[in-house]
């Protein structure tokens, strides 16, 4: 796990339980599954991350680059069928998602329904 910012991460397979799966429990996870290749992943990431910070450590942001090592077995785990994808997990378990690029309005009211 490679820290962004406090409340932002980078993420991989080996430690996605024990860096999303168990904190959840606590706080909210985003996973942001994303691909470098990908244009709508590359325009969501600073809103995302903009947003993240505005909740003052209430949410968490882990973010999976899905073409490093074996990352995508997480995105096959979890039927993700297109990048972007924003996965929320919450006390251990998958809560809601959304895919592609979305507004800062809507990701700020996806958050707060979870909180």
């Amino acid at each position: 796990m490679t820290e962004i910012k406090p409340c932002i991460f980078n993420i991989n397979l080996e430690d996605f339980e024990s860096a999303v799966l168990t904190p959840s429990h606590q706080t909210p996870v985003l996973v942001d599954f994303w691909a470098d290749w990908c244009s709508p992943c590359i325009a969501i990431a600073p809103v995302l991350t903009r947003v993240v910070e505005a909740f003052n450590g209430q949410v968490l942001l882990a973010k999976l680059e899905v073409d490093e090592g074996h990352n995508m077995k997480l995105a096959g785990q979890f039927r993700v069928r297109g990048f972007p994808t924003i996965i929320l997990f919450k006390n251990g378990a998958e809560q809601d998602r959304f895919s592609s690029a979305r507004p800062a309005h809507f990701i700020e009211q996806f958050i707060q329904q979870h909180l």
